[in-house]
């Protein structure tokens, strides 16, 4: 068990990039990347690959992502080049309703009241969208991909750097949560790095799970598990009920694909606002000579922070549940309307305001942002038959609501709805509705050449920011002509209400003087992020990792 732990501590060294001629699989933990390979080499899918990457996840990045939180998944058949996408999002009980996140006097509650406890938890996707996963295009048998998650969780493995910090720094927080300082603190402190992480309640889970199918976790006691966890909850207790629970259905969606310049963009739709927000950023770029400006310019970040701001106007005006509120998917990356709104871009300087543009098929709607936080996880999976998958899985911020059912984290992921169900006297698109699911900016996104071939596959990590991290991972490696590693390395940026902001300590920071002369007020701030990704070369797949995190790629 000691030998296993060092070799398991050992992974944290390796490399962050690794090629193959067959498959490869990169995530943000190097456990996970490892189940994801071990199930490569038996004989498994990119989908088999990636479903074990969830799994593991659960267990050694708890704080990001799991079974008690949801996802969503775009996948890549190799042989019929079909891509389908799968929504495992996770959805509003039946008792709750717009007012959810209203205070006594019906203003929105602070976020730090909200999130805590009970009121915050959706009903759980990612085992459902597994088990469709698994259906669709796994190869190893269904208990298989549960393996590597399982010895994670009963042998115990060496707590990460990032966990160790979230711990400390949720700490003070869990004197309301004894369920989680049972698992992840000793002697009354966070565990530290290296410490021997063990989760028995939670292998008990993965078993069960694995011997009896996805029922297992929906229905009977696992189900009952979250039921009370839910409503016995020491902060915001409410109503999950197991009806909730057992009517959960994962849902194939229509992808989402755009063009860029000779590429084609794919990811998915709504509830996700991922690939409509990053063809039009994309789109709206297409008329600069991004690669004749380059990586080091600042009138090129410049513009990549103009489309930013115009994009997301549009995101958090139109974008929501299409079960619940008609969405203008085609006009958002409809060409000539994308074209339309890169001429309020230019060159030499920054627009005043941004606002949301008319997409063709729109209904007037007020604008309102959505509260997401920056957690979160992404990983890849290509497999020898050219299968490729890409899936990112959130229990929203970190460690969720902080509540525990069978050694699992269940999510805050309603509080990425929009607090305000009306804004001047109109209903806001991500308002709470029972059984609606929650805006997200997770976005999965594969990269298609000119004769519509994989050639990249992506994700990450961020809240609202991961919209920009895909963005500019794609600007660099399609413009910037970088390897997907070193565009993942490139500066982040994102924005505020007041200013551009630029990752700091990085040649972007620097460029701060240059982008104010164009109009940009910009602020350097701590922007990091959890990009995973794989890439074609012309003669094998090769996987990144983002420096920022502990992510590795592994090869089959």
């Amino acid at each position: 068990m000691i030998r296993r732990a060092l070799i398991l501590l050992a992974l944290l060294l390796l490399p962050q990039s690794a090629f193959a001629e067959g498959g490869v699989a990169s995530a943000a933990d190097p456990r996970a990347a490892a189940a994801g390979q071990e199930i490569l080499r038996k004989g498994g899918s990119a989908a088999d690959a990636a479903m074990a990457m969830m799994l593991a996840l659960t267990v050694v990045e708890p704080q990001s992502s799991g079974i008690g939180g949801g996802g969503f998944l775009v996948h890549h058949d190799g042989t019929s080049g079909m891509i389908e996408t799968i929504d495992g999002r996770e959805a509003a009980p039946a008792s709750a309703s717009p007012a959810l996140f209203l205070g006594p006097e019906g203003r929105p509650l602070p976020f730090g009241q909200a999130f805590p406890g009970g009121k915050s938890v959706g009903v759980p996707g990612n085992i459902r969208l597994m088990a469709l996963t698994h259906q669709k295009w796994g190869k190893l048998p269904w208990a298989d991909l549960f393996q590597p998650a399982i010895r994670l969780a009963e042998e115990g493995a060496p707590v990460s750097r990032t966990l160790a910090a979230t711990l400390v720094r949720l700490a003070p927080l869990w004197n309301d949560f004894p369920e989680a300082r049972a698992i992840y603190h000793a002697d009354g402190k966070p565990l530290p790095q290296g410490a021997l992480l063990r989760n028995p309640a939670l292998a008990a889970l993965l078993r069960r799970i694995a011997a009896e199918g996805p029922d297992a976790f929906y229905t009977g006691q696992a189900a009952q598990a979250i039921v009370d966890a839910v409503a016995g909850a020491s902060r915001n207790p409410t109503q999950l009920t197991a009806a909730d629970l057992a009517a959960y259905r994962a849902k194939e969606r229509p992808p989402v694909c755009g063009r860029y310049r000779r590429y084609k963009i794919c990811g998915m739709g709504p509830p996700s606002s991922g690939a409509t927000t990053v063809i039009q950023i994309l789109g709206q770029l297409e008329r600069f000579d991004m690669g004749k400006l380059g990586k080091d310019s600042p009138v090129a970040w410049h513009l990549i922070a103009e489309s930013m701001q115009l994009a997301y106007a549009d995101r958090d005006t139109y974008l929501g549940d299409t079960d619940f509120v008609a969405v203008p998917i085609a006009g958002l990356i409809d060409p000539a309307y994308i074209a339309r709104r890169s001429k309020l871009i230019s060159a030499t300087r920054a627009l005043a305001a941004y606002e949301p543009g008319t997409p063709p098929g729109s209904a007037p709607r007020t604008a309102a942002a959505s509260g997401e936080v920056p957690s979160t996880t992404n990983f890849v999976a290509v497999d020898g038959d050219g299968d490729v998958v890409t899936m990112t899985s959130t229990v929203e911020g970190p460690f969720g609501s902080q509540l525990i059912a069978n050694g699992m984290v269940l999510n805050n992921e309603l509080t990425d709805f929009t607090f305000a169900p009306e804004k001047d006297g109109a209903p806001v698109a991500n308002r709470v509705e029972a059984g609606k699911r929650p805006l997200s900016s997770m976005s999965p996104t594969i990269v298609y050449d000119e004769k519509d071939r994989p050639i990249l596959a992506l994700g990450s990590a961020g809240g609202r920011r991961i919209i920009m991290h895909v963005a500019k991972t794609l600007v660099g490696v399609l413009d910037f002509g970088l390897s997907a590693q070193d565009a993942i390395a490139l500066p982040n940026i994102y924005f505020s209400r007041d200013a551009v902001l630029v990752e700091e300590g990085t040649p972007l920071a620097a460029m701060a003087p240059a982008m104010a002369k164009l109009g940009e007020r910009v602020e350097p701030v701590g922007l990091g992020s959890k990009v995973n990704a794989v890439q074609w070369t012309g003669s094998g797949w090769t996987g990144a990792a983002d420096p920022r995190s502990e992510g590795v790629a592994l090869k089959e």
